[in-house]
């Protein structure tokens, strides 16, 4: 028999869920069965798999170890475990080495951590960097959090870490991860809730004169990865896009320049912007729709004015850059030091650069 404690990282979570988490290589039938046949026992008692875990809540799994090794894919965790419930110092000396077989960089080299505390995690990811990976040999920002979890002392070895929100490979900024079930819970529902104000800044052609809210409906196109925007639901509707996504951008101007290629001189301003909706590519595909595409995007950008930034400071990604969020004041349920909380995230070198010479 092994015997789970539930601890704060897992609260608010689904008995379900859980045991799907931990014997994660048994299929979700085989899991009730054992509910039902009270192989599997919550706080002492028969559980159905609904029940919501609180802190000090434990699990009884009434099972051989081969069974439960059988049906967890992680085998060095699953000793880790074991060792742990027998009572001596195995699984400390285990965790020793195998840290020592994975002596190198950290996972999160290359990318600032922000803020961190036992739930979230707070990152600026470079250029470059997918947030989540596109292919599955792919070593994205998601999979760097997971190993630098699995690093941490406090970890839960049940639990896998997540980013909350994504950014484009080549957009720079702050990634919100969640590093505990109610991290990861309360993260994505006030994103979904839009509770959290995030602001970029980017460099765009022409004048911007005034602050404005501009908003839209956006579609994907089936054939290409971009995305199309209309003025009107009414309008998408006619170009054969029946659920097309309602989206809101807002930007205010900071600074303004000129760019000269030799053969034409263009205005461009530096923008913050804030994100009201998120969707794919909503600010750089927003922006162009009014006029105003963004320095460096080889998707929605200015051909001429691509070209010459490319030659004169070697830029081949859009300077784009999530810099700011602002938490709402009523998240201690999470943290009382996060409500109404604002974290920034330093402009990469290349973006400083571009802007310093610009203006």
């Amino acid at each position: 028999m092994r015997k789970l404690i539930v601890d704060h990282r897992a609260e608010g979570q689904r008995l379900n869920k859980y045991l799907g988490h931990y014997l994660d290589a048994a299929p979700q039938s085989f899991i009730y069965k054992m509910l039902r046949k009270k192989n599997i026992k919550y706080n002492g008692a028969k559980a159905d798999g609904s029940e919501i875990l609180s802190p000090g809540d434990y699990i009884e799994i009434y099972m051989a170890e081969e069974t439960i090794a059988k049906f967890r894919n992680n085998k060095n965790e699953d000793e880790i475990s074991r060792n742990s419930f027998a009572g001596n110092d195995a699984a400390a000396k285990l965790k020793k080495n195998i840290a020592a077989d994975n002596v190198g960089s950290s996972p999160l080299d290359g990318t600032g951590i922000i803020y961190e505390d036992s739930d979230i995690i707070i990152l600026n990811k470079p250029v470059g960097m997918l947030s989540q990976k596109a292919r599955p040999e792919d070593y994205s920002l998601n999979e760097r959090i997971v190993d630098y979890y699995n690093g941490r002392d406090d970890r839960d070895t049940i639990f896998t870490p997540s980013v909350c929100n994504r950014l484009d490979r080549n957009t720079s900024g702050i990634i919100l991860a969640g590093m505990s079930y109610k991290g990861t819970r309360i993260l994505s529902q006030m994103l979904k809730e839009r509770t959290i104000r995030k602001y970029y800044l980017t460099i765009v052609k022409g004048n911007v004169k005034h602050c404005a809210t501009i908003k839209g409906f956006l579609a994907k196109k089936e054939t290409h990865n971009q995305v199309v925007i209309y003025q009107t639901r009414e309008q998408a509707m006619e170009n054969g896009i029946e659920h097309p996504a309602y989206i809101e951008t807002a930007y205010t101007p900071i600074k303004h320049g000129t760019v000269d290629d030799g053969k034409r001189r263009y205005e461009v301003t530096l923008l913050k912007v804030e994100l009201i909706t998120g969707k794919t590519h909503q600010i750089r595909a927003h922006l162009r729709s009014v006029g105003h595409p963004i320095l460096g995007d080889g998707k929605y950008g200015h051909k001429d004015v691509n070209a010459y930034m490319r030659k004169e400071f070697g830029l081949k990604n859009q300077l784009l850059h999530a810099y700011e969020i602002v938490f709402p004041e009523n998240v201690d349920k999470l943290s009382e030091e996060l409500s109404g909380k604002t974290f920034k995230a330093e402009l990469p070198a290349e973006f400083r650069n571009v802007s310093e010479a610009l203006f």
